[in-house]
């Protein structure tokens, strides 16, 4: 959802687009701050991210 608001903000708005949505506008915006900041992320998460690498590459040779 956060991709579609994305490419359609500049034509409604976030907030607009938010009430149509099922999804609430600070977490839209959440997960945009997450994005330019991934350290603000949860330990877990980072720690998936990190796995994630690790496995693709093991899984790749």
């Amino acid at each position: 959802m956060v991709d579609f608001i994305d490419d359609h903000k500049q034509q409604y708005g976030v907030e607009p687009i938010c009430r149509v949505l099922p999804i609430a506008p600070s977490t839209y915006y959440r997960a945009k701050e997450l994005e330019l900041s991934p350290e603000k992320r949860s330990q877990r998460s980072q720690h998936d991210d990190f796995y994630l690498v690790v496995f693709q590459k093991v899984c790749r040779h």
